[in-house]
């Protein structure tokens, strides 16, 4: 089906062709259309945005100059690299080398978002894992992955180059003498077509392919809810002309997927974003805290499921996120939505239980620098609950570890271009984004995966564009 976004048969045959159009296929062809390349882009969903659209913690850059901090120009580098853990361990120079190109080029994404997208990004927040504050989302009451997609979308309505076809799947990569020159299609009752260009892969990850990629490569993840659409993953694809796999067992499983209370076993479940914790929230396992709320996702997620599960079909943990007043000020857009999505409430500290008293009151201690915290938690950012009382207002909701986000994926290399297993490129094919792997490593930061869409997104764009000049 084709969206208003269109040209009709204005499409030359110097044309690019992005599969999907979430954050990084929009990056890319938003670089395209800057260098007048017409561009056409295949959703296998009804709608644009893919899960990119979903996503509302905000966009990592540094630095920059909405920063209260300012950080040395390799904290951002350092973070990502101890983020990546073991797996720095395997082709150390390549990721290190895709890990320095997110990083240096993230202020200038931000300034990108800002200045030539209008996108507001003024307000920041230090999420786990981070040594300083530099997740980037706007002051309003949009999450950040709505607010930047749909001013990349906006813009792309307004331009005669652009297309895009929803509901359509790419079947087949199309490749002749070692070059990809196209991709086979099919959209709802449509008969299958090829499109001819260079290719752009920004299909996402395989988080949603419970019974296919996900079992294969992560079987113990089986029956863990997950925050993605169920749908196959698009890697086989791109094995199927040539291209490497990398990391393909690192799934990041979210410590913080709410828990509906309408709907308690639904599979499919809504993100408790990150800056919840971010901007001063706590977690608590029947009443206690338990882990420093500041650490990797990993790490809070391997915290929360040493405990025993509550249920396992879906295999789920209670944990209760807390807000204090001070914490839901500097997070309203973010609590409101959830409290009218009947994810979170409004209460007092006396509904949640003795334990919790005790393990607020403790909290409230370390806020106040009479006693270290006892999970070496050293930020507590916006929480002002100094002195709880029974009737002290907070805002709660349930949360469950939820399967997020892949980090494996095709291997590529800071052009962006594909690559097979001797490292050499496949030509006439590049990759951005969740499909792609070795970026992230063990653990991705969150805030990561939308920069991660800009920064290699736009790169892809770029590498296309001059391709395609000099073949013309």
């Amino acid at each position: 089906m084709t969206s208003p976004i269109q040209t009709g048969n204005s499409i030359s045959a110097r044309r690019a062709i992005i599969v999907g159009s979430g954050l990084a296929g929009l990056s890319a062809a938003s670089q395209l259309l800057s260098h007048r390349i017409p561009v056409i882009l295949l959703e296998r969903a009804a709608k644009p945005g893919g899960n990119s659209i979903k996503a509302s913690s905000g966009i990592n850059g540094a630095p920059t100059l909405y920063q209260a901090v300012a950080e040395p120009l390799d904290a951002f580098y350092l973070d990502t690299v101890r983020s990546a853990e073991h797996a720095m361990q395997t082709l150390t120079a390549h990721r290190e080398q895709l890990i320095d190109t997110l990083t240096e080029y993230s202020a200038g994404a931000i300034d990108w978002l800002v200045k030539e997208k209008g996108v507001d990004l003024s307000k920041v927040a230090q999420l786990g894992g981070h040594s300083y504050a530099r997740t980037h989302r706007g002051n309003g009451q949009t999450p950040p992955g709505y607010a930047i997609v749909s001013a990349l979308l906006n813009q792309m309505k307004e331009n005669p180059l652009a297309e895009l076809r929803t509901s359509c799947s790419v079947t087949k990569v199309l490749q002749s003498d070692q070059r990809v020159t196209g991709v086979e299609y099919e959209c709802e009752e449509e008969e299958r077509m090829d499109l001819h260009g260079p290719v752009i892969f920004a299909s996402g990850g395989f988080g949603g392919d419970a019974q296919g990629l996900l079992a294969q490569y992560r079987p113990d993840l089986i029956g863990y809810p997950s925050t993605n659409d169920p749908r196959p993953g698009s890697q086989p694809l791109l094995t199927a002309v040539g291209a490497r796999l990398v990391d393909m067992d690192q799934v990041q499983v979210h410590p913080t997927g709410f828990v509906d209370p309408a709907n308690p076993t639904s599979p499919l479940k809504f993100l408790a974003a990150e800056v919840l914790r971010g901007e001063g929230g706590i977690l608590l396992i029947d009443g206690k805290r338990f882990v420093n709320e500041l650490d990797t996702r990993e790490h809070v997620t391997h915290a929360i499921t040493s405990a025993p599960a509550t249920t396992e079909s879906p295999k789920q943990w209670t944990v209760q996120i807390v807000l204090d007043e001070g914490t839901y000020s500097f997070a309203k857009s973010h609590v409101d939505f959830y409290n009218f999505k009947g994810l979170m409430r409004k209460t007092t500290i006396s509904e949640l239980g003795p334990n919790a008293w005790e393990s607020i009151e403790q909290h409230a201690s370390a806020v106040s620098g009479i006693l270290a915290d006892p999970f070496g938690r050293t930020s507590f950012a916006n929480w002002t609950l100094t002195d709880p009382k029974p009737e002290s207002v907070v805002y709660v909701g349930t949360v469950t570890p939820v399967v997020h986000f892949t980090m494996g994926g095709v291997l590529i290399n800071e052009k962006s271009e594909v690559l097979q297993e001797e490292h050499k490129r496949i030509e006439g094919l590049w990759g951005a984004g969740e499909v792609t792997g070795s970026v992230h490593g063990g653990n991705r930061l969150g805030g990561s995966s939308l920069l991660e869409c800009v920064v290699f997104g736009r790169i892809a764009g770029d590498q296309v564009a001059e391709n395609l000049k000099e073949m013309s």
